[in-house]
């Protein structure tokens, strides 16, 4: 009897493996691996952010800490791991919220500006650079764009300096736990911290005088 063939069905999705295990595998040198965890930690930290926008008025802008401490829970939960694998996940952490503020920002700035994106930008206070980073980011729009731009300058001036900023303004880590990221000494982290905010604010007041 002839039995009518069937298309045959797709194999299942392949799991994806646990977040702990991509980050000791990135960590090993996995190009495979460092590709998949950042957009994990920048869906999360996404999700988590649509969800404190929600919640507040429309012009609220994100903490940094709160969504970082809230991502990394949900994302490794109760895991031993330790700093090395830590120092990984939080540097991923810092580049998915640096994308979220700058898409936030830009929108922010489109709407103040009448949505033509034309008008220069404007002189801002820049308290926000020299506030400790766990009072979060609830600064000007343009001061994030404009910080954003300096910090790539820092980089290549100082790479050091710039992984301290990322770590404390974009990841929300006190100076003591920047201190066990990098491998320095907290005294270290003061001094990067405090070199590359009179950095950042000179070239931050530059590109708005």
């Amino acid at each position: 009897m002839h039995q009518s063939s069937e298309p045959d069905s797709p194999p299942p999705a392949q799991p994806r493996p646990a977040f702990t295990v991509l980050l000791r595998a990135a960590c090993a040198g996995s190009e495979a691996a460092t590709n998949e965890l950042l957009p994990l930690v920048y869906e999360q930290l996404r999700r988590t952010a649509q969800k404190y926008l929600a919640q507040e008025r429309k012009d609220h802008t994100l903490q940094a800490t709160a969504l970082v401490h809230e991502a990394y829970a949900r994302l490794v939960g109760g895991a031993s791991i330790d700093w090395r694998d830590r120092a990984q996940f939080y540097f991923a952490t810092a580049e998915a919220m640096r994308r979220i503020l700058i898409e936030h920002a830009r929108s922010r700035a489109r709407v103040k500006r009448g949505g033509d994106g034309q008008r220069p930008m404007q002189r801002v206070p820049l308290e926000g650079v020299d506030r400790d980073a766990s009072a979060g980011l609830d600064i000007d729009p343009e001061q994030i764009l404009m910080l954003d731009a300096a910090l790539r300058r820092l980089e290549e001036e100082d790479r050091q300096a710039a992984d301290v900023v990322r770590l404390r303004y974009y990841a929300g880590l006190s100076v003591a736990e920047t201190a066990a990221a990098l491998g320095v000494s907290p005294s270290t982290v003061d001094r990067e911290w405090a070199y590359a905010r009179a950095r950042l604010h000179r070239w931050m007041q530059a590109s708005a005088g």
